[in-house]
Parts: C-alpha cells; sequence; structure tokens
C-alpha cells in the first residue's frame, strides 16, 4: 500500500507505529522531525496516489478540534470535528480532498489522548452552559474514519471517552466496511457509525476504490444486529436522467436488508465543490460524468446544481425516504 512510511522522531514510542512497523516490515522507513517539513512541501499531483502513496504518522499540532459549519448535522445542537488523519485511501471523483492538500499522501495522527483532552473539555464547558442540549462530535472531516483504523487503532480509545458523558455525541463517518474494530466493543448509544451510499451504477461510476454498496449494507446490518447504533449519509446526490429509479432500488435494498425503523438519522445532500476543487475535479477527470451537469456558485460560495433544482433533487428523495417507512424525524438536509 505504502512507498516508504515518515514518522516524527518523537511519536515513535507510540503502540500504533510499532503495529505498523510490524505490519509493513519492508516498507522503508524514514525519521523526520516534523510531518510538515515534508508533507504537501512539494506538490504532489492528486492522481499519484494510485502509484505511489506514503504513510506520515505523527502529532496533530495547533487546533485539535474544530466548530462545524451550519447544517452541518442535526439543527439546534453544538457540532464539532475533529482531525485524526489527513487523506484517504479512496478515490472518489467528486472528493474536496484534491483541492484541499498539496499531496494525496496518508497523514495519521497518533496523538489521540491529547485529541480526547480537548474532546473532554469542550463538552464539559458545553453542557454546563446548557445541560439540556448534546454536544456533536464527528470524525471523518479529512479521511474516511474507518478505513485505515486497524493500523490507527483508535477505536477503543474512544469508546472508553466518550461512555464517560452519555450526552457528548461521536459520529464516525465512513464509506468502508472496516469493521471488525467497532464488533470487539461494547455498543454505546451515544457512538454513531454513519455510511455514506450511493446507488450501485453511482458508486461504480465515481466512487472510486470504495467497497460496493451491497457490502456496505452487509457491514450496516451486522452493526446493526450487534446493538450499534447506525445512521446513513445519502452524500452526494448526484443527478441523471433515471436517478429516481436508481435511488428507489437503493431506498428498496435498505428496507429488505436493514431494520429502518432504527437508523438514527437519514442526512441527504447534493454534489457539491468549492470553486479550487472543481478546477481540479476537471483537471483529474476531464471524462467524468459529473461535467456534464450544469452548475453554479452558491449563496455560500460552492458550485453546485441551482438552488431551486436541487430542492426539487432532495424533494424527490425525501419521497423515497418516506415511501419505505423513514420518517421526518429521521431526515434531514445537510449543508442547505
Amino acid at each position: 500500500m505504502f512507498s516508504r512510511i515518515f514518522v516524527e522522531k518523537d511519536s515513535t514510542s507510540y503502540p500504533q507505529f510499532q503495529n505498523i512497523r510490524e505490519r509493513f516490515s519492508q516498507v522503508p522507513i524514514t525519521e523526520i522531525d516534523a510531518i510538515e517539513d515534508v508533507f504537501g512541501r512539494v506538490k504532489k499531483p492528486y492522481l499519484q496516489k494510485r502509484d505511489n502513496l506514503q504513510l506520515f504518522l505523527g502529532k496533530k499540532k495547533g487546533t485539535l478540534l474544530k466548530e462545524a459549519p451550519d447544517a452541518y448535522g442535526l439543527a439546534g445542537e453544538p457540532h464539532y470535528y475533529f482531525i485524526h488523519a489527513y487523506n484517504c485511501i479512496y478515490e472518489c471523483e467528486y472528493c474536496y480532498l484534491q483541492g484541499y492538500f498539496n499531496s494525496p499522501d496518508i497523514v495519521l495522527f497518533l496523538n489521540h489522548q491529547e485529541i480526547g483532552e480537548e474532546i473532554e473539555r469542550t463538552w464539559k464547558e458545553s453542557l454546563n452552559k446548557d445541560p439540556s442540549k448534546r454536544i456533536w462530535f464527528h470524525a471523518g472531516e479529512f479521511s474516511d474514519s474507518l478505513a485505515l483504523s486497524h493500523l490507527s487503532g483508535e477505536i477503543p480509545f474512544y469508546f472508553d471517552l466518550f461512555s464517560k458523558e452519555p450526552r457528548a455525541m461521536l459520529e464516525l463517518r465512513t464509506k468502508s466496511a472496516n469493521i471488525k474494530g467497532l464488533l470487539e466493543q461494547k455498543p454505546l448509544p451515544n457512538i454513531i457509525t454513519s455510511f455514506s451510499l450511493s446507488p450501485e451504477k453511482r458508486i461504480r461510476a465515481t466512487d472510486l476504490k470504495t467497497p460496493a454498496l451491497s457490502h456496505r449494507v452487509k457491514v450496516i446490518r451486522s452493526l446493526q444486529e450487534a446493538g450499534h447504533p447506525v445512521a446513513i449519509h445519502l452524500d452526494p446526490i448526484i443527478h441523471e436522467d433515471n436517478f429516481i429509479k436508481t435511488y428507489s432500488e437503493l431506498f428498496q435494498t435498505l428496507k429488505s436488508e436493514l431494520d429502518l425503523p432504527k437508523i438514527e438519522y437519514v442526512s441527504m445532500g447534493v454534489v457539491r465543490f468549492t470553486s479550487q476543487v472543481f478546477h481540479q475535479v476537471k483537471k483529474n477527470y476531464p471524462q467524468s460524468e459529473l461535467l456534464a451537469a450544469e452548475f453554479s456558485s452558491s449563496f455560500d460560495g460552492k458550485v453546485r446544481y441551482p438552488r431551486p433544482f436541487r430542492l426539487w433533487i432532495l424533494g424527490k428523495i425525501k419521497d423515497l425516504a418516506f415511501q419505505v417507512g423513514l420518517t421526518k424525524e429521521q431526515v434531514y438536509l445537510c449543508m442547505e
């Protein structure tokens, strides 16, 4: 998977590093003073990840926790995300990471104790102000939450941390089928694993290297059967001529395979880009079906479908959701 591993000198004592060194014993390891001295210093083409992917290990410095933007999650409660990694092993054509960093190389941060201390400090402060409101923390903003969790090894730590405060919610956002680490933990009602799903045809066309829809649905069912709370993100929704048919088939699959009343929530959002990411999409995937659509600049500076059109799309998808038994209370619109 990796052509070279870089590790900060003061991070070699972490057990996660020892685990990774054993797993990739044939991969050259270079010790460095700081990740930022090497990672992204020279611009590396995004698609070079297909042939030459490097791994960086070290400590997250600076801001460990960031307030999430409006409409990021369920309305009415505070939302934060923490940064446990940079970049992703998958290759979705619309991914905003292709315009975010100078490099597609993977960075895994190992100082979860410090990140956890900041999370705990933040929830105490928030709950002291308003004990009636839950507070949300999200992992998966700059990398998939589960895809490399067997390497980074932080899942047990966060289950232990969030067992201390039931009003502090943790969402693990993923497209992965890598749930072994979750199944080894006792389920907690305040740790929710949310899966991004699309119709199978769309996954094959634009969600390159990600698990098939059937695999993702299978692991969602496994988590439900084990008692773990799960949620679904239908995001990004990409319009095509037969999108109502393909999403109807997707909902029928979910109805037949999952316990829909127990799904915590279903978020819905259309495909969107920053102008910089949209430029990278056109550069990296000039033949992509995404580029056939008519986009415009939105109220938040994003490039996406015009508002009347995207609200029509979202309305159609919501109707399909309600037809299979999902409730209004379960569904919310993301980034609208």
